[in-house]
């Protein structure tokens, strides 16, 4: 199992850039993917971002060209750098860890941070 704590979030104006960070303790990032998931209210949690090992990436449609997921093994950290942000990219965002390869499915991640609430104003 790993710990997983996300900061970073707040409150910013439509068209604005965010960088919201997931610290890691208790396991290598050797063997392990990592994820980004929201979850709006109203709706199911969803996919944004992940992150395997050797740096392969994987967006959901709705982000793709504006998000950017990246990752510091030497910091034990994950990063997910927002760009031109929009109203209903308000959600709660989590970092998710899994101990096999990148998935986009919310069922397949082990391991989930307390998540960083996001609001993007109009």
């Amino acid at each position: 199992q790993v710990q997983l704590a996300e900061s970073g979030g707040g409150l910013v104006q439509v068209g604005d850039s965010l960088r919201v960070s997931c610290a890691v303790s208790g396991r290598t990032f050797r063997t392990s993917a990592m994820a980004w998931f929201r979850q709006a209210p109203g709706k199911e949690r969803e996919f944004v971002a992940a992150i395997d090992w050797v740096r392969s990436t994987y967006y959901a449609d709705s982000v793709k060209g504006r998000f950017s997921i990246s990752r510091d093994n030497a910091l034990d950290k994950v990063y997910l750098q927002m760009n031109s942000l929009k109203p209903e990219d308000t959600a709660v965002y989590y970092c998710a860890a899994r101990s096999f390869l990148a998935t986009m499915s919310v069922t397949d991640y082990d391991d989930w941070g307390q998540g960083t609430q996001v609001t993007v104003s109009s």
